[in-house]
């Protein structure tokens, strides 16, 4: 289905709210099974420091480049018509468990502080050689948290491979319509070649992910220089064949025994030679127009400070050809409208809220890691136990999702996916 506009979706916000209230999950002691003495003090990363120069923001502009639409149409016409996003759902074959059914080792890798109050693990199935990243929900698609006649979750997942170019990269579709049962099938993401007769895997790791209208932005390592890779949520194809393979072949299209693919339809470059790519990216509502909200971990080796900077979205009518995809000038560069330094070290998600900034850092020693709110100003840490530990937040959370219509943020670490209140973030600062 298209994009809608969202004053026609108002009057179901006001639903959403009552009922996620109503169905909101109260994790006990027993479920979390986290001890305060875990946590160990950590350093602060002090304020931001803003960017202004052209020098410093010139590596990070983008330049935009679309898949020829000519190259999507016979892709669509080869494999028949796209399918919606509820079509998949309706498949949905594996569900969630909730934190009561999760074992104790999985529950570890939930925050000791600010608690979740929702929680899930995923089929030990699932895991294997995957590890999962990116979160994003259709309360970033659309402003009153529904897509179709679904509330979703969609979870990024990259495959593990010791040979380069060979990773994949799969996206779990959850159906959240119903908190307390969450039902989820996966949708593997490809690349259009050959100008759309064939397809292959997008080898990347998924560490970033935005729903943003109709468009799926994703972190992108698998092609030199691309950052960013441009889905359509609007041309999800099944598969024909269940091979091994991916791509045309054998009387008919396959993707690994996946039963649909998402073709890109774009992606972005970084244009310098010494250009940052995101490894994590979010979305913000409260900037005027909307923003993708990034962050990048210096190189291995690097004296250089980390980075969070963001994006402006198009203000284009929705739909159009560039609903849910960045601004950008007429030669199709984009550059970044606001960017900063931090001295946090092995930051994971971000995300951006008014004039504060969140950032998830990597756990070390125990295994908890920090998580913190940064301003220009300054930077405050969310603490737990008498002593007011910093390290009480979840291991590795390299992806961080507002759903504004419920005042929650998703992220997901090790097995667990799982949610809390923005505003738990804020009581839990020091």
């Amino acid at each position: 289905m298209t994009y809608r506009g969202r004053h026609r979706r108002r009057k179901r916000g006001r639903a959403l709210r009552a009922f996620l209230a109503g169905t909101a999950l109260a994790l006990t002691g027993a479920a979390t099974i986290i001890s305060v003495s875990q946590a160990t003090v950590d350093g602060s990363p002090g304020a931001l420091k803003p960017l202004s120069a052209a020098s410093d923001t010139a590596p990070l502009r983008f330049q935009e480049n679309r898949v020829p639409q000519r190259s999507l149409d016979r892709l669509a016409s080869e494999m028949g018509t796209p399918v919606g996003v509820d079509a998949v759902l309706d498949g949905a074959d594996r569900t969630l468990r909730t934190a009561e059914s999760c074992a104790a080792d999985e529950r570890k890798a939930l925050p000791v502080e600010p608690a979740a109050t929702r929680a899930y693990c995923w089929n030990a199935a699932d895991a294997g050689s995957w590890r999962p990243g990116a979160v994003t929900t259709s309360g970033d698609a659309d402003d009153d948290g529904v897509w179709g006649s679904n509330r979703v979750i969609l979870s990024g997942w990259s495959e593990e491979s010791s040979t380069p170019g060979h990773s994949l990269a799969r996206v779990a579709f959850v159906d959240a319509d119903d908190l307390g049962r969450l039902r989820y099938t996966w949708v593997l993401l490809v690349v259009p070649v050959e100008g759309g007769r064939d397809y292959r895997a997008l080898a990347s790791r998924l560490s970033g992910m935005v729903w943003y209208e109709d468009k799926l932005l994703v972190t992108a390592d698998d092609n030199g220089r691309d950052a960013l890779y441009v889905y359509d949520m609007n041309r999800v194809q099944r598969t024909s064949v269940a091979s091994s393979t991916i791509g045309r072949g054998g009387g008919g299209w396959s993707a690994r025994g996946y039963r649909y693919v998402l073709p890109a339809v774009g992606s972005y470059r970084l244009t310098g030679a010494d250009g940052t790519a995101p490894t994590s990216i979010s979305l913000d509502r409260t900037t005027s127009p909307d923003s993708l909200v990034a962050s990048a971990r210096p190189a291995t080796g690097s004296h250089r400070p980390a980075l969070l900077w963001r994006y402006s979205f198009a203000t284009a009518p929705t739909p159009s050809p560039r609903s849910g995809l960045l601004a950008t000038d007429t030669a199709g560069y984009a550059d970044p409208t606001e960017a900063y330094e931090t001295e946090g070290a092995d930051i994971g998600g971000v995300l951006s809220y008014r004039s504060d900034w969140y950032v998830a850092r990597v756990g070390t020693g125990d295994g908890h890691g920090t998580l913190w709110r940064q301003t220009a100003d300054d930077a405050r840490a969310t603490r737990c136990g008498s002593e007011e530990r910093r390290n009480c937040w979840s291991p590795d959370t390299s992806s961080l999702s507002y759903w504004a219509e419920s005042g929650e943020v998703w992220t997901q670490s090790q097995r667990m996916l799982f949610a809390l209140p923005l505003a738990s973030v804020a009581r839990s600062l020091g």
